[in-house]
């Protein structure tokens, strides 16, 4: 009687078990001190009040390719809001076909980074938005030519006046950088989290919410926290174990080319995760294609850990609700050129 009491027992506590909810109680309040959902609409941004015309103006500016010397690239060609923000190769092609060093981050949410680019050698979308202009290997333009070009169609003369009133001679180079980052403040992407994290518990499946427990509890939310998972502070990769060279090229010593520090060699941004599901290829070298792959090197070089396959699959699960509603975006038409617009170019310098 005793051993049958006892077997009934251990079935009842097990089947218990079994029922019980996996998944932290509080779960959701230690995530509200982690992260942020995003807000219901875009975001103020410093010394640049954002208006529909200025928003209006940076999507067509976003979508020009005669921003570029060649007349090719515009900031889509490497941003392409169509497939996540970004251009999907390892890294990015550029004026003259080169291929540049680093894989190209996504514009969507941008606007929420504490600064641009892998090494934060940009301190806003502005400044982002000069880099890849300017650069000979992105779209080798030069600010004159930029304006000359943008001056010689009276309709952008017109967007340019209605964007910035009052101003005496409103087609500038400061100008054009400050309305490509009102129209990219408006790309953000609420995401099941976001709905989640606003108090609807059904938005994320019991994997998920195990998947969330795991990133918090092994450590993924030291480094990719707050609104963007992300964006908001620079760490070493390789922070335990540095991994190979062929996910991190020895001659690429990140924020070391900003700051000229040693402890800051081979120190990146950390990625925002947020659509992180259509992103791939993953990290500045743009060498892994699978984001379990991504996870797992994360687990080694990071925390120090060679996580579970089955811990894997549910922080990538987690990932999922990070992929969020895309933007409307309709393709602008564009102003014709005219006899006064500069010859596209595709000498390389």
């Amino acid at each position: 009687m005793k051993i049958l009491l006892a077997t009934v027992t251990a079935s009842v506590i097990a089947t218990a078990a079994l029922a019980a909810d996996p998944v932290p109680a509080d779960l959701r309040a230690t995530a509200l001190d982690i992260f942020k959902p995003l807000p219901s609409t875009y975001p103020a941004v410093s010394d640049n009040p954002i208006t529909p015309e200025k928003i209006d103006l940076g999507k067509a500016l976003f979508f020009d390719p005669r921003l570029s010397a060649s007349g090719v690239f515009s900031c889509n060609s490497c941003h392409n809001l169509a497939t996540g923000g970004d251009d999907n190769l390892e890294t990015s092609i550029g004026h003259g076909w080169q291929k540049g060093p680093r894989n190209s981050p996504t514009a969507l949410n941008a606007v929420f980074n504490e600064a641009q680019f892998w090494d934060g050698r940009a301190e806003d979308l502005k400044a982002q938005a000069k880099g890849p202009i300017q650069a000979g290997v992105e779209m080798a333009n030069t600010p004159n030519q930029v304006v000359a070009t943008l001056k010689s169609m009276p309709k952008y003369v017109e967007w340019f006046t209605a964007a910035f009133p009052g101003e005496a001679d409103p087609v500038t180079f400061d100008n054009m950088a400050k309305a490509i980052e009102a129209f990219e403040a408006t790309l953000i992407t609420p995401a099941a989290f976001d709905a989640y994290l606003n108090g609807d518990e059904g938005a994320m499946t019991v994997e998920q919410k195990e998947g969330l427990a795991l990133f918090i509890d092994k450590g993924c939310a030291s480094c990719h926290s707050g609104i963007n998972l992300g964006g908001n502070g620079y760490y070493p990769f390789g922070l335990i174990e540095k991994p190979g060279a062929e996910v991190l090229p020895e001659n690429d010593k990140g924020r070391f080319a900003v700051t000229a520090t040693a402890d800051d060699s081979y120190v990146f941004r950390a990625a925002p995760l947020r659509n992180v599901t259509l992103t791939a290829p993953y990290f500045h070298s743009g060498k892994v294609w699978n984001l379990k792959q991504a996870v797992a090197i994360m687990g080694t070089s990071q925390l120090g850990e060679d996580l579970a396959d089955a811990d894997v699959d549910r922080i990538v699960a987690f990932l999922g609700t990070l992929e969020g509603r895309m933007p409307d975006v309709v393709y602008p038409v564009l102003p014709a050129e005219t006899d006064d617009t500069p010859l596209p170019s595709g000498e390389i310098k």
